[in-house]
């Protein structure tokens, strides 16, 4: 689709909480696993490019208490979706 682009908003919860999973995961082997199709890797990387050069909590001092305060925001949101069922 040349020419085509998308733009996806985050909110700077969001943005920080998936900036911080994604530097976490894309490099395990078991992720390698998951994506299948070496094409996706191109978009994984530039969300994770464009987060990490996005963010500048992610150089913040506080950077670990914010995260948690914006895991908390999130997850708060959320309600019951996404928790184990017993």
């Amino acid at each position: 689709m040349e020419g085509f682009a998308m733009k996806i908003e985050l909110t700077g919860d969001q943005a920080l909480v998936l900036s911080d999973w994604l530097h976490r995961v894309m490099h395990k082997e078991d992720f390698s696993n998951v994506v299948d199709d070496r094409a996706v890797w191109s978009a994984l990387l530039r969300i994770s490019g464009n987060l990490e050069t996005g963010l500048p909590q992610i150089f913040d001092s506080a950077y670990s208490e914010q995260l948690e305060a914006a895991r908390t925001r999130l997850i708060a949101e959320l309600g019951d979706f996404g928790q184990a069922i017993p």
